[in-house]
């Protein structure tokens, strides 16, 4: 086996283990960390001239975005789900542009979109770990 292929095999391992271990709340970030890399991997092949693999990393991009899509609770988060299937959507057309149009400017703006939107999920996180901390214990 070459380090290439041991590599890929931990990071396979890495990422099951992850996984598995996971909190709702967690899984949606690797989502969103998924999301990341696979724009950045499609720029990376359209700066190289790799249709093919531009392709397959957009159209896995695309998949995480309906992912993330199906996952939105419009009874209990009506408001904010409404604008996050509204942005996904978005963020969808995009993609499906810049690789027609072989744009690395839109995989910018839909990573620095899905950036944002993962800060806040982590700060959301945060936020509701400090509130159980300060909240007295019951006996």
């Amino acid at each position: 086996m070459n380090f290439n292929q041991a590599l890929k095999q931990y990071n396979h391992v890495n990422v099951q283990t992850s996984i598995t271990d996971a909190d709702p709340h967690k899984l949606i970030d690797l989502l969103f960390s998924g999301f990341i890399e696979r724009v950045a991997q499609a720029r990376v092949a359209m700066l190289n001239d790799k249709t093919e693999l531009k392709g397959q990393k957009i159209s896995k991009a695309i998949d995480i975005l309906s992912g993330l899509r199906s996952a939105l609770d419009f009874e209990q988060g009506e408001d904010i789900a409404q604008k996050l299937d509204s942005l996904y959507e978005y963020m969808i057309h995009q993609l499906v542009e810049a690789n027609a149009k072989n744009n690395v400017e839109i995989c910018d703006e839909v990573t620095g979109l899905m950036k944002t939107i993962k800060e806040a999920w982590v700060a959301i996180k945060s936020e509701n770990l400090n509130d159980q901390e300060s909240q007295p214990s019951k006996p």
